[in-house]
């Protein structure tokens, strides 16, 4: 069971809530989120970008150490400085971001980086679309990606759109490149302009031959559509859609909330044993997806990205007694 997460890792400026413009330095960045979500959830996980060669950097490199994920790339760059992010909450803990990367050091990942990693030793090669806004790191990750899907490994992708990083438009054209190597795709409701519509998710996943496709709703919950390439005859043309409630709590802080769902959502995958998306049932799904929504709503409930990630013990005790 493993899983290799590909692209940005950086740190978030986190409001410090009872005191006016103070800031706490945590760290994160959506694929090393997932990458600890999944090392917290006893899934053997790897982490392949780059961090600058500052305390910032430093710092990073010795969080995934204590969390026991796998470093590809563990040499610290002097090109470019670590990539910061400043987080604001609005009332109900929903956070936005402020970006200081002209470059980071997360963009200078290369095609040789790209090259020395044995794809066939992982399980799930996960990426997101912060890593396909600039050069060289787009071209590293969609040849990372056409590597693990020519290795015959599941693909999962994140669209995250930061409209902070990009336009709506210059990141949808470098998505489209990436969802034909894609099995399992999270999407957010912000973001359903990229596949055409909600209406519309059926013909995109049939037109890119996407498995899954997780559409995350926040407090509403999440809906899995799943194209049953497992028993087509049985479910005709229609995709199987499976709605999946969220947990009611107390929001503090969303930042990292999307990450700890996905980390949850592929942790639970592998548990099951899938490997491949035949592998994969409507069971399966519904299983993953409310170990998904537990891993999220236990997020929210602290401030911090990482900081913020459950464990595999405290999302399998939650799920125990609200079961």
């Amino acid at each position: 069971m493993s899983i290799l997460c590909i692209g940005e890792m950086l740190i978030d400026f986190t409001p410090v809530s009872d005191k006016k413009n103070t800031y706490t330095a945590n760290p994160g960045g959506a694929p090393a989120n997932v990458a600890v979500s999944a090392a917290r959830n006893g899934i053997k996980a790897g982490f392949l970008g780059k961090l600058g060669n500052d305390d910032f950097g430093r710092l990073l490199i010795n969080t995934l150490k204590n969390d026991n994920v796998d470093i590809l790339l563990p040499e610290l760059t002097d090109e470019a400085t670590t990539t910061l992010a400043f987080v604001s909450l609005d009332e109900k803990g929903d956070r936005s971001f402020t970006f200081a990367r002209k470059p980071g050091a997360d963009m200078l990942l290369s095609i040789p980086d790209v090259q020395k990693v044995d794809f066939s030793a992982w399980d799930i090669i996960h990426a997101g679309s912060v890593s396909q806004s600039g050069s060289p790191e787009k071209d590293a990750v969609l040849l990372a990606l056409k590597k693990a899907k020519e290795a015959g490994k599941l693909v999962s992708f994140d669209i995250n759109f930061r409209d902070k990083i990009w336009g709506f438009e210059e990141c949808k054209s470098e998505v489209l490149k990436v969802f034909p190597y894609v099995d399992l795709l999270k999407i957010s409701e912000e973001e359903l302009d990229f596949v055409g519509g909600r209406d519309n998710i059926p013909a995109f996943m049939k037109e890119y031959d996407i498995a899954v496709t997780v559409l995350t709703l926040g407090g509403d919950g999440a809906v899995i559509f799943f194209n049953g390439k497992k028993s087509v005859e049985s479910l005709g043309e229609d995709l199987l859609e499976i709605n999946i409630p969220a947990m009611k709590v107390k929001c503090i802080d969303t930042t990292g909330a999307g990450d700890a769902y996905w980390g949850g959502f592929l942790s639970s995958l592998l548990r099951q044993g899938v490997k491949k998306v035949s592998d994969i049932d409507k069971l399966i799904l519904e299983t993953a997806g409310r170990y998904g929504a537990v891993s999220g709503g236990l997020c929210i409930q602290k401030p911090g990205g990482i900081p913020a990630l459950p464990t595999i013990n405290e999302i399998e005790r939650t799920m125990t007694t609200t079961a």
